[in-house]
């Protein structure tokens, strides 16, 4: 009996919306046969009102890359838009170069010999949390080991992740360092020059907002597609059946890095030898010796006081592959061409004693704080030292990177005879 009196309801329900949807159909039926003239003028102003500003500002930016006044403007900055795409290339090239992949987890190494797959027969869902053993980058683990890397992320990450205290790890992370800085800065540097050629030709607001990859093409600048690749480290716990699950993350970003790379010196405890006096490759390392360098390329002299936009980079005198160490007298300011053109060369005497625009302060006085900005540190340094230019770019070059015969200009890459 029952059974009917539910057929009964579901056919008086199914009857009732059929007559509901019936009834609204003739209503509409009506309204348009009635108003059509309303609904058609409607519909033609709803279009309009789309489709009318997207015609006029394609209209005047069309306008806007014909007119005089944007090619003008266009050819005075053609050499500050190829100094852009030349750091375009170079950041490309750090990337495909640079070190950027450090450290694993054990806890998934050969899990791709094996398959597995939810068998059970009955209605409750038990592997809405499942443990992805695949990934380098996930360390699989207790509930109690994901809390406690929210209050230790480094000691936790060292001890999981294959990262042991010796020397070798930490000559690999502070190379995995320095890859991440020099990105940050080369892209950092794009993203300054993009603002600044902008700035220079002051586009009407709508072309920034709606065009402006267009108006960088027009321009000229090629835009660089790289961000900067900061390894994610996940601690993840799930339960046996998969019904809950937590997980702790951990960015190996520039700070991160940085307190790596300070612990890992500290656990392996080798500062009273000689390799232990160097100073580690650290954020505030690199800002020191740029500050020391008076933001000077210590090559071809040029400072942010004649190019403010220039990218500059700490080196190594003696590299590192030679044997050099991160002290501070192996290491100098350099802007990213002589850097990129000394490659990994080995400098001459000559060159590594070249006098310094001011060694007077050492690391540990410097705090990152101080008063003066790197503008104002160049204009209080010290003569530099003597220098010719080229006779290509007249760019300024040091006498000490010279020799007789022929040389090759950092900044223009021509040759010129030196007699």
């Amino acid at each position: 009996m029952k059974y009917v009196i539910g057929a009964f309801i579901i056919i008086v329900i199914i009857c009732v919306i059929f007559n509901a949807i019936t009834a609204l159909i003739v209503f509409l039926s009506n309204l348009i046969s009635t108003y059509w003239y309303v609904i058609v003028a409607t519909f033609f102003i709803v279009i309009a009102a789309i489709c009318l500003p997207i015609l006029i500002r394609y209209i005047l930016k069309k306008r806007y890359f014909a007119s005089e006044d944007f090619l003008a403007r266009k050819l005075e900055i053609a050499k500050l838009v190829a100094d852009h795409n030349d750091v375009t290339e170079y950041v490309q090239s750090i990337s495909d170069n640079g070190s950027f992949e450090i450290g694993d987890s054990s806890t998934g190494k050969q899990a791709h010999l094996a398959s597995s797959e939810n068998t059970s027969e009955h209605n409750y869902r038990r592997d809405r949390h499942t443990s992805d053993f695949n990934a380098t980058n996930v360390h699989n683990c207790s509930l109690q080991v994901v809390r406690n890397v929210a209050k230790s992320p480094i000691k936790y990450l060292m001890k999981y992740f294959d990262l042991n205290a010796t020397k070798d790890t930490l000559s690999n992370v502070e190379a995995f360092g320095e890859s991440i800085s020099r990105l940050e800065s080369a892209i950092t540097n794009l993203k300054e020059r993009e603002a600044s050629i902008s700035k220079l030709f002051a586009p009407p607001a709508f072309i920034l907002k709606y065009f402006h990859d267009e108006f960088m093409r027009h321009v000229g600048v090629e835009l660089s597609p790289i961000d900067v690749p900061y390894p994610v480290y996940v601690f993840e716990y799930v339960s046996a059946g998969g019904n809950s699950g937590q997980k702790t993350t951990v960015k190996l970003d520039t700070p991160t890095i940085d307190a790596l790379i300070e612990t890992i010196s500290e656990n392996i405890r080798f500062r009273k030898s000689a390799a232990g006096q160097r100073a580690l490759m650290t954020a505030k390392v690199r800002e020191f010796i740029k500050k020391r360098d008076k933001y000077t390329c210590k090559h071809c002299t040029v400072s942010l006081m004649e190019e403010p936009h220039l990218l500059l980079e700490v080196d190594h005198i003696l590299p590192v592959s030679k044997g050099g160490l991160s002290t501070e007298d192996n290491l100098q300011t350099l802007c990213w061409r002589c850097n990129r053109t000394k490659s990994n060369k080995v400098v001459t005497e000559t060159e590594a004693d070249a006098p310094r625009i001011d060694t007077k302060r050492t690391l540990d006085d410097f705090t990152g704080e101080d008063d003066l900005s790197p503008v104002e540190e160049i204009a209080t340094a010290s003569p530099a030292p003597t220098t010719i230019p080229c006779p290509n770019c007249s760019a300024p070059l040091f006498f000490t990177t010279l020799h007789l015969g022929s040389n090759v200009c950092p900044h223009c890459e021509q040759e010129f005879i030196v007699e």
